[in-house]
């Protein structure tokens, strides 16, 4: 599986039916990209949203192609069977995987899982509560490199209506947290801010979910790129802190010890890490 899939930060979304601009969103610097079959096309257009792609994608370098992710059609719709066909042929050609909305079921992921191949990394969208109810399954589904939530999706389908903090959705976004640490999968990746104009709800809204526990940010424009890679990034305080914390624990030999006043043991330590791999994770990211 895809090693990028599983620490990518940003992950834009770019209209399958628009492939001109696919070379656009891969220079903006996002970590992955995701070519849209579904909600950014029509339905009169989809047979030529497959297409588009199918071509773009033979122009693009292999290295590109490893930073592509196809948002196919949903289980149960017309256009979920050419899109598999579709997605085999992409993922021979070397693109990461799919990102699969509307998901419910395990053996959905499993039917994708088969059509595509074992190289095909994918993401599964929480978009309602039924998935919610089977985040464990799809957690633990053969081929998922992480879960992915679909807020705005899920507030239609639980009928709710969340106010712009979106603290009604705490506890669902807390739930797809867990399910990933159950699953043993990397940290999941929050929804899309709507509001393109405003970095700094972008970089309010990239920070809870760094806070609760997500890794990544679904983004629908390249501005918000560089908002969701400063909060994910961390700072040379918290990346100098954490090589003292190592260092110590170093010369304590593993042993509790005591650093600028503040005891040091093994979940510091652990903590420490994650801010280094984090770190360097930062600095391999190039300017695409």
């Amino acid at each position: 599986m895809s090693a990028l899939v599983q620490h990518a930060c940003s992950f834009l979304f770019v209209p399958a039916n628009r492939p001109e601009r696919l070379p656009k969103a891969l220079a903006s610097g996002a970590d992955m990209v995701i070519a849209d079959w579904e909600d950014a096309v029509a339905p009169a257009d989809k047979d030529g949203a497959r297409a588009a792609l199918l071509a773009a994608c033979a122009d693009l370098s292999a290295a590109q192609r490893a930073r592509l992710l196809v948002r196919i059609n949903a289980a149960g719709t017309a256009w979920h069977a050419p899109d598999l066909r579709a997605l085999a042929q992409l993922v021979a050609q070397g693109v990461a995987g799919a990102v699969v909305p509307k998901a419910e079921s395990a053996d959905t992921l499993q039917g994708v899982a088969t059509a595509a191949g074992s190289a095909c990394a994918l993401v599964p969208l929480i978009e309602s509560v039924a998935g919610l109810d089977a985040a464990d399954a799809l957690a633990r589904a053969p081929q998922v490199a992480r879960l992915a939530f679909g807020h705005l999706d899920f507030q239609v389908d639980a009928g709710m209506q969340c106010a712009s903090d979106e603290a009604e959705l705490l506890p669902v976004r807390m739930a797809l947290v867990l399910a990933s640490r159950r699953g043993a999968l990397a940290q999941p990746i929050d929804g899309v801010t709507v509001d393109t104009r405003d970095a700094a709800t972008t970089t309010a809204d990239t920070r809870r979910a760094q806070r609760m526990g997500f890794g990544a940010k679904l983004c629908i424009h390249p501005a918000q790129v560089a908002a969701v890679h400063a909060v994910f990034a961390p700072t040379p305080e918290a990346v100098e802190r954490a090589r003292q914390v190592v260092q110590a624990m170093e010369a304590a030999q593993g042993g509790v010890c005591v650093l600028d006043g503040r005891m040091v043991d093994a979940p510091v330590l652990h903590l420490a890490r994650q801010t280094l791999q984090r770190h360097a994770w930062a600095l391999q990211r190039s300017p695409h």
